[in-house]
């Protein structure tokens, strides 16, 4: 049995319970459960008659409150905790002599814990009165260990009655922290562990999430607080009986329905929030002890079925018994345990009557902001079970707690020797997803049961998660819970509706950088986002998705604040990677097969895209990616998916992200006389996928480097920058602001909106047409009236609308033309031209071309005599310059000859300095 405080097996060999009672029968106020549960760690097995031959009623969870209380013991469940298996010897409770709690006189009082502070008589548990008494009878709680079961369950059951939420104020006070603000003396005297309890009594949940530092800032607990992260192996299983003690207690004295059918096991999930160790820092002394990691999931196993519990039965005699799992380690009968059969080898194992628990196993990595200069990442291994399985996808960010374990590695699966070098991993006993500094999930990219809020169960982060994700009606928060959301959702309602909302959070969007307003204000739509639709929404069914993922592409001469634009929102997404071009590959960003270490298959590793899936991607150095790993990103862009067909799988990837880009130009200056395409040396194909495509250009202005090089220079000289003195909101104001409208706000177009889209998308249009020219111009495309849609949700969005207005619609179109203005403008004529970025050459491109054309073939044939003879290729460049007014580059007039050649207009031969060029006969 692995369960510490379970009995041992009777004399005649079989694992029936014993028959003396665990707590003293004789003590008032006792409570029983009237049905074994099949979640309470601490388990009186019955092997002697199997699962299947259990009477059908239904069972309970408590007592009618009508029953008399009894006063025989409380029956365990024979089903441990999948994450608490303990290798430890089997410690017993020796039978109780006195109900005398430790801190009475006569009793020990080595580590009595002190009376509760709350004021007034504390009531005693239903556990501590009926346990022991805390004398050298009775077995320690672990090897080393000065703490007795009594003296756990006595501090713990006082803890939950009566700790207040000023105590967590007043210790956050005396450790110079940030904490929550009490408005009114009323909220400081709130039993904030009670209110969590009736919470899981009237929304059924089951989990207490056990923050730390509340058990350090109670007085009687900080000794168990000790104990807790020193031995969490054997006081958590004891905390969930004390919970579900607790539970029963306010059942009784409150008077609440218990005439419910529940099989639930009631569980305790202590979390470190205050002091997370990093990777590389876990060393063997932290084995077996409680710790909290910080870093980001690359992968999760499928769930794997881990039995907990074997189930033998004797082929001769049909004797059936139940063997709790040992660490992963079956020990099977040798013989039947029956006195009257004992026949060797004749227990077989019940494959279908065994009890199994759901286990994954996750890949938790360093983030790169903790990573020392010059050394790689580190990695550890989580094993998630129950509830805990797929709360952490590949790309969140999360802070695990858990037990560190060190496991031997065997040197031959089939010998017993093992190697001296350990295997290590978490037991994870709680996960905690997100940041308050970061945006909330994209709802949208997650699926129906998997829209959690945050941690599952009850306190804890919980009431951080309020604040973050501003959900007032939830059923499962507490009233002072859901007053706070309202308060939050007023306060982000009353900040939506100022008349400046656009220009307040433009501003406190990287308020340590100077200007770039328009620059602002693209990347803010860009977080907010428009609407992910279908084409269900229009009528049809089983169409594709349409993305509402909004992508900005930022160029421009170099120290323009490119990259700390990047690094800003980069830090604040709720999930995304940030990578440059050339330490990117093409399977870096999408997907690549590696050899798994324990099951030796071949899995699919998720890439930067992938693992960005509901956040925002940024890419520095855009433009010095190879050809290949650029290639990439053309199906990531439009359907955002990727696909994968290597090494026997074949898949597709949703990618559902926002890229945000940063490149340099070419020769590190931007050209204004070059076309963008030419300048950043991109494809038109990729560049035509980006929204909006900013050019951010430093010219020399005196008035404008002088208030530049004050900003700057008052960065260094205060703490806070210039800006700070303007109106701009906290970070977590920001981010809670962005994920309160990208979870609630879903808006849809109107009929006014779409005919001012319809009226805008003509108008540019319209540009293109010149009647001085034979050829007309390409200034607008339908990717850009999606661009122009996306916008203007996102806008609406931005201000909790939840219909799309001409104001939003104008906005966006004024955003689209500003960014065509300077990404999309002819240098030679200085008029718009979508041919720029969706072919990389203008209207007055191609007919000056054509013009240069006409002009070699021209020349060719004067200097030739009409084909007779061939031309050198310096004296035809030399000549052409001669009569153009406008200088030609040689690679310009390289590409000319080329495709003369190509159209089969000239012959050239020769090479080098000694190339002729003639012209062929019939094209004169």
């Amino acid at each position: 049995m692995s369960s510490p405080l379970a009995f041992p097996p009777s004399d005649d060999g079989t694992p029936r319970a014993s028959g003396r009672p665990l707590f003293n029968p004789s003590t008032p106020g006792s409570v029983r459960f009237d049905g074994g549960i099949p979640s309470s760690p601490l388990a009186f097995p019955d092997g002697s008659s199997s699962p299947m031959r259990q009477p059908e009623t239904p069972r309970r969870l408590f007592r009618p409150s009508s029953d008399p209380p009894s006063g025989g013991p409380t029956p365990r469940s024979a089903r441990p905790r999948a994450d608490l298996r303990s290798t430890a010897a089997r410690n017993t409770f020796r039978r109780a002599q006195s109900s005398m709690p430790p801190s009475t006189p006569g009793g020990d009082d080595r580590l009595a814990f002190p009376s509760s502070s709350a004021g007034g008589p504390t009531n005693p548990t239903l556990s501590a009165q009926a346990l022991p008494s805390a004398d050298d009878t009775v077995e320690r709680l672990a090897w080393g260990s000065m703490f007795t079961h009594a003296e756990v369950f006595q501090a713990f059951s006082d803890f939950l009655r009566n700790f207040k939420a000023k105590y967590r104020t007043l210790f956050d006070r005396e450790r110079r922290v940030p904490t929550r603000v009490v408005a009114r003396p009323a909220d400081g005297e709130r039993l904030v562990y009670q209110g969590y309890l009736k919470t899981m009594l009237l929304t059924d949940q089951y989990i207490l999430n056990l923050d730390m530092i509340d058990l350090q800032a109670y007085t009687p607990t900080k000794k168990l607080h000790n104990a807790l992260v020193k031995f969490p192996q054997e006081i958590v299983p004891m905390l969930d009986q004390c919970l579900a003690d607790a539970l029963e207690e306010m059942v009784h004295n409150q008077g609440m329905d218990t005439d419910r059918e529940l099989e639930v096991k009631y569980r305790v999930r202590p979390y470190i929030s205050d002091n997370v160790v990093n990777m590389r820092e876990l060393n063997p002394s932290d084995t077996d002890k409680l710790v909290a990691i910080k870093g980001l999931v690359i992968r999760a196993t499928p769930i794997i079925p881990d039995m907990s519990e074997a189930f033998f039965r004797c082929v001769i005699c049909h004797h059936t018994m139940q063997v709790q799992i040992d660490r992963g380690r079956i020990n099977e009968p040798t013989r039947c345990p029956r006195t009257v059969c004992e026949s060797p080898g004749s227990m077989v194992l019940i494959h279908n009557r065994s009890l199994f628990a759901d286990k994954q196993v996750v890949r938790l990595q360093e983030t790169p902001d903790v990573v020392p200069a010059g050394q790689t990442p580190h990695t550890v291994s989580l094993s998630c079970y129950d509830e805990l399985v797929d709360v952490g996808k590949p790309g969140d960010r999360v802070i695990a707690t858990g037990i560190f374990r060190a496991v031997p590695v065997r040197a031959n699966p089939r010998q017993r020797a093992v190697k001296a070098l350990f295997r290590t991993y978490l037991d994870v006993l709680h996960i905690q997803r997100g940041a308050p500094n970061r945006l909330g999930l994209d709802v949208s990219t997650r699926e129906e049961g998997d829209r959690r809020h945050g941690a599952m169960g009850v306190g804890g982060e919980d009431e951080d998660d309020v604040a973050l994700t501003v959900d007032a009606e939830r059923e499962d928060l507490t009233e002072e819970e859901g007053t706070r959301a309202k308060q939050m959702e007023e306060t982000l309602k009353e900040i939506s509706e100022r008349p400046d909302v656009y220009e307040l959070l433009a501003r406190s969007l990287a308020p340590s950088i100077w200007e770039l307003e328009d620059v602002k204000k693209g990347i803010l739509l860009q977080l907010f986002g428009g609407t992910n639709k279908s084409v269900a929404n229009g009528g049809a069914g089983g169409g594709p998705r349409y993305r509402g993922d909004i992508n900005v592409l930022l160029v421009g001469d170099p120290g323009t604040s490119k990259s700390q634009i990047l690094q800003y929102v980069h830090k604040i997404a709720p999930r995304g990677v940030y990578t440059s071009g050339k330490g990117s590959s093409a399977v870096g960003l999408t997907a690549y097969v590696t050899r798994d270490p324990d099951s030796k298959q071949l899995v699919l590793e998720s890439g930067a895209l992938v693992l960005s899936d509901g956040g925002v991607c940024c890419i520095d150095e855009f433009d010095k990616m190879s050809d290949a790993t650029r290639s990439v990103l053309h199906e990531v862009m439009e359907q955002q998916t990727v696909s994968i067909a290597k090494a026997g799988i074949i898949t597709t990837l949703n990618a559902r992200t926002s890229i945000l880009a940063a490149a340099n130009p070419v020769q590190s200056k931007y050209n204004p006389k070059w076309p963008i395409t030419r300048n950043i040396d991109l494809p038109p194909t990729l560049i035509s996928r980006f929204d909006l495509v900013y050019l951010v250009l430093d010219n020399i202005d005196e008035s404008t480097d002088r208030r530049l090089a004050q900003h700057l220079v008052g960065l260094y000289l205060e703490d806070k920058p210039e800006s700070a003195a303007t109106d701009i909101l906290p970070v977590e104001t920001l981010t809670a602001y962005i994920s309160y409208a990208r979870t609630k706000i879903h808006p849809r177009l109107t009929e006014e909106a779409g005919n001012e889209l319809v009226s805008e998308y003509v108008a540019l249009r319209k540009l293109g047409g010149d009647a001085r020219a034979s050829e007309r111009r390409i200034t607008a495309t339908t990717r850009q009236l999606e661009s122009m849609i996306r916008l203007s949700e996102a806008h609406a969005r931005m201000r909790f609308s939840q219909l799309v207005e001409l104001d939003d619609v104008k906005e966006a179109c004024r955003l689209m033309r500003e960014a065509l203005r300077t990404s999309a403008t002819d240098p030679t004529t200085g008029l718009l031209d979508m041919d720029l970025i969706n072919t990389g050459s203008g209207a007055g491109q191609r007919r000056a071309r054509a013009d240069l054309k006409r002009e070699v073939t021209k020349l060719a044939s004067e200097m030739g005599s009409g084909g007779a003879r061939p031309v050198k290729w310096s004296e035809l460049q030399r000549e052409l310059a001669k009569q153009s007014s406008i200088g030609i580059e040689t690679s310009e007039f390289n590409e000319v000859v080329r495709a003369l050649e190509s159209e089969g207009v000239l012959r050239i031969a020769g090479e080098r300095d000694r190339r002729t060029i003639q012209l062929i006969a019939g094209n004169a």
